[in-house]
């Protein structure tokens, strides 16, 4: 019988184990009995409808029987402690479980759910193993903040990191440092005027004295990082790359082709897959959908992808909610809804625009093709003779081009998440690609459809004149019309190139660079063009490379740099494209 009143309980205290009171909104069925509880924890306000109930909608969870708590996490809103990002979230996260498990109303039993930041304070408590939680359901959430969120291969997530503080964690706690109502007024309107004026912030250097932060006198966390090394093992407390083997609860991960942490997302379910324990190994999920962070709809960026990739209405068959309510019914009710049996992977398949059900991921008919990149010495802008093929270069000129981090390349759309006009999804880059500091390379217009869908990577050999540099790739979907939509990309950077612990200066030497652009799903329709783009820059998403060994962090200088494209014999300079044999599609 569906519960038709729901009681809501605000600001219920839970004590943590150092004593620390955090505050929850719990919502309830209006009747007598003992019910499964679904939690979330968030830094965004408990109170407010947009981050609360963003894209889930509880009420109906309660109405199907759930308890479900959204608790402010620890410095934040009604919380009492110190705000630090993900600092105490394992910790706080198993208390809570346990704490949620031992309610009244409680059957013991306890699921997580959340997106983003509150996707990982589920993955940072599972690690720790609370003996009630029984089942999660990360959304489009990262797994080290060295990887894809605040930083991507050592380039600096530089539009999220700048934004996400200033707008999404300055204003609370510019509440908690301004008592009076005249002072918190003036300091909100000084960050407003910052948001205001976001576009000329982005470029300001060094950023370790970021004035919009500093002035403000919150945040601290924010210059703790800039200081901070990539080595430093700091980053790995807050880390569970390597913890995957302390999971002993099932996941169903959501992932989005558009989202700033696909790459994150993907390693989870293929991790945890491999490596989880008991029934977690056997357990593990992933929708993904052609869809941007947070968003959900069946329009991202510049293209629709039909009412059925939509988060409402998958496939025409269910939305979000109920695919959640199918999940914990099973695992925290013990319903047989069918789920354990369906296919493990599921895709929204770009270009013939489909959902495909996947036993494996990467897929195992998947051939790895590499397109080899072709000119004679001219691919700078689309209008150049830079060619895609599967024919192995020559002796062919190389590609040159001049990078200035005065006027980097502009990101246009993609995986973002920072603020600003049409960020996000797949654009036209065509104005992009009008640009002398851009390599293009497109190959023929293809005779019959070609789909890609798995990993993709640049293998690039190149040299520079800098003694650091940044080089960047994007895959491309060419329209018969010209219309260039952007798929998946990656950066580099030339210090951090073989992991976290930085290498010597570059000296003029032939580097072979490996630019991983994550994933995507497409088929390149017959007429399309497959095109790669590569450069030295993606800002605001990255910061710009300043080419003098130092960053944009510690440092205001900067330098052009000459950047030398090889694509021969000895240096065959390629996309590698994960192709799915036409016969299986």
């Amino acid at each position: 019988m569906e519960i038709t009143q729901i009681l809501l309980e605000k600001n219920v205290p839970c004590t943590m184990r150092d004593g620390t009171v955090l505050y929850a909104n719990i919502y309830r069925p209006n009747q007598q009995g003992k019910f499964p509880v679904l939690l979330t924890r968030l830094p965004y306000g408990k109170d407010l409808p947009f981050y609360s109930h963003r894209y889930l909608d509880t009420n109906r969870l309660v109405s199907n029987g759930y308890v479900v708590i959204i608790q402010d996490v620890r410095g934040r809103y009604h919380s009492e402690g110190e705000f630090h990002p993900f600092t105490y979230e394992a910790e706080d996260g198993y208390d809570t479980v346990e704490w949620a498990a031992s309610l009244p109303y409680s059957s013991g039993k306890v699921g997580m759910f959340g997106l983003s930041y509150y996707g990982f304070t589920q993955l940072l408590a599972a690690a720790e193993r609370p003996p009630h939680l029984y089942a999660i359901f990360p959304c489009m959430t990262l797994n080290d903040q060295r990887n894809g969120s605040f930083y991507q291969n050592g380039a600096l997530g530089l539009g999220l990191m700048k934004t996400w503080t200033l707008k999404s964690i300055a204003p609370d706690l510019l509440r908690r440092k301004h008592k009076d109502v005249k002072s918190y007024a003036e300091a909100i309107k000084k960050m407003a005027n910052s948001m205001n004026r976001i576009d000329e912030w982005y470029r300001y250097a060094p950023i370790k004295d970021w004035p919009p932060i500093k002035e403000l006198g919150v945040a601290e966390f924010f210059f703790e990082f800039m200081n901070l090394d990539l080595e430093d093992e700091v980053w790995e407390k807050t880390s569970i790359v390597d913890k995957y083997d302390q999971f002993n609860v099932p996941a169903y991960h959501v992932g989005g082709w558009y989202d700033c942490f696909l790459g994150s997302t993907i390693q989870n379910y293929m991790e945890m897959k491999e490596k989880a324990e008991g029934k977690a190994k056997h357990h593990q999920k992933i929708i993904i959908g052609p869809w941007g962070h947070g968003d959900f709809g069946a329009v991202i960026g510049e293209r629709s992808f039909g009412v059925h990739s939509s988060g409402d209405w998958i496939d025409l068959r269910e939305d979000l909610t109920d695919l959640h309510l199918r999940w914990f019914d099973y695992w925290l009710k013990g319903k047989d809804t069918n789920i354990i049996e369906e296919a493990p992977v599921k895709i929204f398949v770009m270009g013939i625009n489909e959902w495909r059900d996947e036993y494996e991921w990467p897929l195992a008919r998947t051939k790895y093709v590499p397109y080899y990149f072709h000119s004679e010495g001219r691919a700078n802008t689309r209008f150049g003779d830079g060619r895609l093929s599967m024919e192995k270069p020559g002796d062919e000129p190389v590609d040159r081009f001049e990078y200035n981090p005065q006027n980097p390349v502009p990101t246009h759309g993609g995986g973002t998440l920072y603020d600003g006009v049409n960020t996000m999804g797949p654009r036209d880059q065509r104005w992009i690609e009008e640009r002398e500091d851009v390599l293009v390379y497109t190959s023929e217009p293809l005779k019959a459809p070609l789909e890609v869908t798995g990993h993709v990577k640049v293998k690039l050999w190149a040299v520079t004149d800098a003694k650091d540099t940044d080089f960047t790739a994007k895959l491309v979907d060419v329209f018969p019309d010209g219309t260039a939509y952007n798929l998946t990309d990656g950066i580099v950077r030339a210090r951090y190139r073989n992991g976290y612990k930085p290498e010597a200066d570059l000296n003029g030497e032939v580097i072979e660079y490996e630019i991983d652009l994550w994933a995507t799903s497409n088929v390149f329709l017959p007429g399309h063009c497959i095109r790669v783009e590569i450069s030295s820059s993606n800002f605001p998403r990255f910061d710009a490379n300043p080419n003098t060994g130092k960053t944009m962090k510690d440092s205001s200088e900067t330098k052009p740099a000459q950047q030398t494209i090889y694509h021969s014999e000895k240096y065959p300079s390629h996309v590698i494209l994960p192709i799915i044999p036409i016969e299986e599609v």
